[in-house]
């Protein structure tokens, strides 16, 4: 039978339908099995859930809200602007990021007051003769696998199995650039403490942190390490690893008490009111770390950005700022090198004394050199062209 042209028409539309079923079948499939791989693969770097004795303990939180940690102050998101920014042409270094070698001898005694930065907010902080490893990133990306994720821009400069004895290590929260599921291995059988905010000792015990060795704080609460007290400091920020753990782990800074110093990490964070508190109740600080890098105007109040990271420095009650949380990964659109440029601008402004060392290099805050910009010269926009102003409560006027 010959089929006229009227009645080929249905069947070809129905095919045409058939292919595009089949086209977007094929990518659906290949979506689940790239998710499928990536949780296979990342499931043990995704951690675990606090439960029992230190779920109790989470739940008892005055930061323990609806079922997850919860801001004083909530974070405000633009949906839209979070994946339809443009990356800047200068988002990664086009060339290799020369740092300065941290061998053994470096540590050979132990100082007064001290920063060796290793990149973005790795840090190891000597105050008063304690030694403290605050947010320990060896791996290769911020991610659950290496081969996902933000990779870094240049080798550790100190090498993990030349890493000094310390009297703690620090983790502000379980973000991955903070919390990295291969580092804590290779350092989980140390004779130290592990000090950080409440739930994150889940992970950290699920990788093989001994439990006598994890202490977890709330915000304001206090561990001692001899003649020097520890603050967990409040922060603006958030917390998780995967899609189905979102807040139910806190975040926080530090402060360091010591009998002749003080010192002042901020975490992740956004522009918010407890700063000065944190200035009256624990300051002034001899030196303060705060996070100026990983901005973008969607996301204002999860990060400081560049001028409101020297305002946060100067409500703490700070001396000198060395800024962190940049120069390692690239987390934001922004170029590579704008946070330090505008951060500079900023602190000139207020006059702010300013620490800019190159990775692997150490500082004494009380001993400053000149400042001397070691990365190249790059176009970045100024405060003007692109603000970033955390908003009150959440909410966008």
């Amino acid at each position: 039978m010959v089929l006229t042209e009227e009645r080929k028409k249905p069947r070809e539309r129905r095919g045409l339908r058939w292919w595009v079923l089949r086209v977007v079948g094929a990518l659906l499939g290949v979506l689940v099995l790239f998710v499928s791989v990536v949780v296979i693969a990342g499931w043990e770097a995704f951690g675990a859930a606090p439960e029992g004795a230190r779920l109790a303990i989470v739940k008892a939180s005055p930061q323990w809200g609806d079922g997850a940690f919860e801001n004083v102050q909530p974070l405000w998101n633009d949906a839209w602007g979070m994946f339809t920014e443009p990356m800047s042409d200068h988002a990664s270094p086009s060339e290799a990021i020369a740092t300065e070698h941290v061998g053994p001898e470096r540590f050979a005694e132990r100082h007064e007051l001290r920063v060796t930065w290793l990149g973005h907010s790795t840090m190891i902080l000597e105050v008063d003769g304690r030694r403290f490893l605050i947010d320990p990133v060896w791996g290769e990306a911020t991610a659950p696998v290496p081969w996902f994720g933000p990779t870094r821009w240049y080798r550790p400069p100190l090498a993990l199995e030349d890493l000094p004895s310390v009297d703690a290590i620090l983790i502000s929260h379980d973000h991955y650039d903070h919390l990295d599921h291969p580092t804590i291995v290779a350092l989980r059988d140390r004779d130290t403490t592990f000090v950080c905010p409440l739930g994150v000792g889940a992970h950290l015990a699920y990788w093989g942190v001994p439990e006598e060795h994890i202490v977890e704080l709330d915000w304001w609460e206090r561990h001692s390490f001899g003649d020097l007290e520890l603050v967990m400091t409040p922060a603006r920020h958030a917390s998780g690893r995967q899609v189905f753990d979102q807040n139910r782990t806190l975040w926080g800074g530090f402060a360091l008490l010591g009998p002749r110093h003080r010192a002042y990490y901020s975490g992740d964070t956004g522009l918010f009111s407890a700063l000065d508190e944190i200035g009256e109740r624990l300051g002034p600080f001899d030196v303060t770390m705060i996070e100026v890098g990983q901005y973008a105007q969607a996301w204002p109040d999860w990060h400081l950005g560049p001028e409101q990271a020297v305002a946060a420095h100067r409500r703490v009650r700070g001396d000198v700022m060395i800024p962190v949380h940049w120069g390692l990964f690239g987390l934001a659109p922004h170029g590579w090198t704008e946070p330090i440029e505008r951060t500079v601008v900023a602190a000139r402004k207020e006059n702010v004394r300013l620490a800019t060392p190159r990775p692997g290099e150490s500082l004494s805050p009380n001993a400053l050199r000149p400042h001397e910009a070691w990365w190249p010269e790059l176009p970045w926009r100024s405060a003007d062209a692109y603000p970033i102003v955390a908003t009150e409560n959440g909410v966008r006027d």
